[in-house]
């Protein structure tokens, strides 16, 4: 009987006494897997530990030679004194940064984490760092511990639709009983579910100039620049800036807060001028998910990644051999190893829902105004600049093959659509003729809801932040009830091994 399946099976210390009863019959099974591990390190294949303790090691992905490999998950029993490089993974609010982060962890056997962990639980030594910040989603929760940046660049559209599908995901008319406002709630009932796609429409707008401006924040090295104009801007206006839920456009604008001819000397977040990130916050490559899921460019992609992660060696020392490297991707993309990714998600039932002409050009006026920037004389001598002209490129084409359907009528919009502020009125307005509505429900169809909508995407926040705090705190006990018993087994296995010697 091999001690390994009784390991599997341990869920609570009283199951554990059980296993002393036969510890004695089993100390030479015991004794054959410490030996096969002991002598693994020095055969040709290559294993990687790093733990807290020897007794509780264990092998991460492995090179097998000849460009196969094993997968395995990592360890997260991360020795708190080793000294590791760490890379901070920064992305617009999508899936994507997860895609990357699962090749950091299949190539080196060293774990991620998010940024509300780091804020919820505290500093740990997980090298490798998740983070939507300075996008109001995200929170600088990881102190000073990161020393360099990588950026992840996802088609502007498909953020902006993943984005909304997890904002939204729960409905609207759920949106409002789930939500409970107070009882100071600003109207008597819930707005008409029109009302909302003309909100939503008029936020997914601003959206499109944050995609931009989070672009632009991590490639100037967090330069502070507005939102909607993309001037250089004050701290004062910036901070404004950070609150998106408590602030309308209208009380952000850049003429009213900073002034109309005011000078404004360039200011940078202090997160990157004190040293919160030892190198820097440029980044030091550009990634890209979309491009890991294509079967040409691929296997490319896996080795920009692990080159990213061999800039230093304290944590290169524990990247996979090259080798292995097309081996890894086969495994996590093709054999779809390793943690579900939101390309595991299901079709949604409605479809993926279609922009109108107006969002969508949009959407092109945004990567035209990046472009030409990454493209000029100052950047395009930057590896990085060139990479995020290179992705864009390749976004915009798509957007333009949609416009042109959409221009074409060969997409045809609906109102659950994203419709933008021109095409939603023209449409509101011909409902109105089409149906002689009074001058009353005219009115109440143009009835401003804009602090409504604000206060619930508040209050949702609100409840996401608490949701993300309570998952990090059980997974957080979940690991020290599992310490708690490696402890066990282990002290066990060290009394029983003494009593048999």
């Amino acid at each position: 009987m091999n001690m390994m399946l009784y390991w599997k099976q341990i869920k609570t210390p009283i199951m554990i006494f059980g296993m002393v009863l036969v510890l004695k019959d089993e100390m030479s099974s015991l004794q054959s897997i410490i030996s096969d591990i002991n002598s693994s390190s020095s055969s040709t294949t290559s294993r990687s530990y790093l733990s807290s303790s020897s007794s509780s090691a264990r092998s991460l992905s492995i090179n097998l030679g000849n460009g196969n490999c094993e997968y395995a998950h990592p360890n997260y029993d991360l020795s708190p004194t080793v000294d590791l490089h760490k890379t901070l993974i920064v992305g617009y609010p999508s899936g994507d940064k997860r895609m990357i982060f699962q090749q950091m962890e299949a190539l080196t056997g060293l774990p991620a984490k998010d940024e509300w962990d780091f804020e919820y639980l505290g500093i740990t030594n997980h090298p490798f760092i998740k983070a939507n910040y300075p996008h109001h989603e995200g929170v600088w929760g990881w102190d000073n511990v990161a020393d360099q940046v990588v950026m992840v660049v996802r088609n502007v559209r498909k953020s902006i639709v993943e984005y909304h599908d997890i904002l939204w995901d729960i409905g609207y008319a759920k949106t409002w009983h789930e939500v409970s406002l107070s009882s100071d709630q600003l109207y008597a009932s819930t707005p008409p579910v029109g009302a909302f796609f003309a909100w939503r429409d008029l936020r997914v707008m601003d959206e499109i100039l944050w995609y931009g401006w989070f672009i632009d924040y991590w490639m100037e090295g967090g330069l502070l620049r507005d939102i909607y104009t993309h001037k250089i801007t004050t701290p004062h206006h910036w901070n404004m800036l950070m609150m998106p839920t408590v602030y309308t456009r209208d009380e952000l604008d850049y003429d009213i807060v900073v002034g109309v001819d005011t000078v404004v000397t360039p200011r940078y977040d202090p997160h990157c001028t004190n040293g919160d990130v030892s190198g820097g916050c440029e980044p030091v490559a550009v990634f890209s998910a979309e491009k890991l899921l294509d079967a040409t460019a691929g296997p490319s992609e896996t080795a920009a990644i692990a080159d990213a992660l061999m800039n230093d060696s304290r944590t290169g020392q524990y990247v996979i051999a090259s080798e292995a490297w097309d081996c890894i991707w086969e495994e996590l993309i093709q054999n779809h190893k390793g943690l579900k990714t939101i390309y595991d998600r299901p079709p949604s039932a409605q479809g993926v829902p279609n922009f109108s002409s107006e969002m969508l050009t949009a959407m092109i006026t945004e990567l035209n105004r990046l472009i030409t920037k990454y493209s000029g004389s100052e950047w395009n001598s930057k590896a990085t600049a060139n990479r995020v002209v290179s992705l864009l490129t390749e976004h915009k084409a798509l957007i333009q093959t949609e416009l042109n359907e959409v221009n074409s009528g060969r997409r045809v919009l609906t109102e659950k659509d994203f419709l933008g502020p021109k095409e939603r009125e023209a449409r509101r307005i011909q409902k109105l003729k089409d149906a002689k509505a009074s001058e009353t429900t005219e009115e109440d169809l143009e009835q401003d809801f804009t602090k409504y909508f604000l206060a619930i995407e508040k209050k949702m926040e609100e409840n996401r932040r608490a949701a993300m705090k309570q998952r990090a705190l059980k997974t957080a006990r979940a690991d020290r009830l599992k310490k708690r018993d490696v402890k066990i087994v282990n002290k066990m296995l060290r009394e029983a091994t003494t009593k048999t010697s």
